[in-house]
C-alpha cells in the first residue's frame, strides 16, 4: 500500500560555501546555473540529497560533480538550515549549507548542471543580487560565522599551506576581519596559546628582513582566551 501523509512533501538540498585566500582577500567558489530557476545566475555548488544519502556526503558529492574539487580529508562545517517556504520557487526546499576552508586555490572545472565555475571575492558579493535563491544571505551568514570562528578556534591555519609564517597567519585574520592588526601583539597572542602553533625549526629565506620562522598547525582546536577582532588587547 502506498504511503500517504497529511503533511506536505519537503525536499532537501546540500550546498557548499567553499572559501580560500587569494592575493585580493577572501574568495568563495561559485557556479553559474545551467537551468531554471535562476538560469545563468551565480550559486553555491550544491543540489538535492539522494534517497539514503547523508546530507554531508551529498554536499561533498555535489561540490565534486559541479566543480571537480574534492574535500576528501577536510572538515565541512555545517552552517545551519535554511527553511523559508518560498526560498526555491519550484518546491518547498530546505537547504543545509556547509562551509569548506581550502588552503589553496584549486582551478574548478564546471560540470553536471553548472555552466561555469569561478572563485570570486567575498566582499563584492555580500548583499549582492547576483546570487540565486537566498545564497546572498547564506554567504553573509558564512562570513559572520567565519569571523567568529577565528576568534575562538584555530581554523585560520586551514587556509594556509602545511608550513607557514606568523605574517601569513596574520594576513588571514586581517582579510577575514577587514582590519590591520599590530604585528607584535598578534605574534604574542598566537604563540602564547598552547598547542596553536608548532615551531618547525626551519626558516624561510627571501624577501626583506630576517629569515622568517616556519610553523605548522598544532593539535589545539580552541583558543582561550579568545582573540578579539574589535581591538588589540
Amino acid at each position: 500500500m502506498a504511503y500517504t501523509s497529511e503533511y506536505p512533501f519537503v525536499y532537501l538540498t546540500a550546498d557548499v560555501v567553499a572559501l580560500c585566500m587569494r592575493p585580493g582577500g577572501l574568495s568563495v567558489l561559485l557556479v553559474k546555473r545551467g537551468g531554471a530557476p535562476y538560469k545563468g545566475r551565480w550559486a553555491f555548488p550544491g543540489g538535492f540529497v539522494d534517497e539514503g544519502e547523508d546530507v554531508e556526503r551529498a554536499a561533498r558529492r555535489e561540490l565534486r560533480e559541479e566543480t571537480g574539487i574534492s574535500t576528501r580529508g577536510r572538515a565541512l562545517h555545517q552552517l545551519g538550515a535554511y527553511t523559508a517556504p518560498r526560498r526555491d520557487p519550484r518546491h518547498r526546499v530546505i537547504s543545509v549549507p556547509f562551509v569548506a576552508v581550502l588552503p589553496e586555490i584549486v582551478a574548478p572545472t564546471a560540470a553536471d548542471d553548472a555552466t561555469h565555475a569561478e572563485w570570486l571575492p567575498v566582499e563584492e558579493l555580500v548583499g549582492s543580487r547576483r546570487l540565486a535563491f537566498d545564497h546572498a544571505q547564506i554567504l553573509a551568514d558564512a562570513s559572520r560565522w567565519l569571523s567568529e570562528a577565528l576568534e575562538r578556534t584555530t581554523l585560520a591555519t586551514a587556509f594556509l599551506a602545511e608550513r607557514f609564517t606568523i605574517t601569513e597567519l596574520r594576513e588571514v585574520y586581517e582579510a577575514v576581519w577587514g582590519r590591520s592588526l599590530d604585528a607584535g601583539n598578534f605574534q604574542r597572542k598566537v604563540t602564547n596559546v598552547p598547542g596553536f602553533l608548532e615551531d618547525t625549526g626551519e626558516r624561510r629565506i627571501g624577501g626583506r628582513g630576517r629569515p622568517a620562522t616556519l610553523f605548522t598547525a598544532g593539535p589545539t582546536s580552541a583558543i582561550f582566551p579568545a582573540m578579539s577582532r574589535e581591538r588589540d588587547r
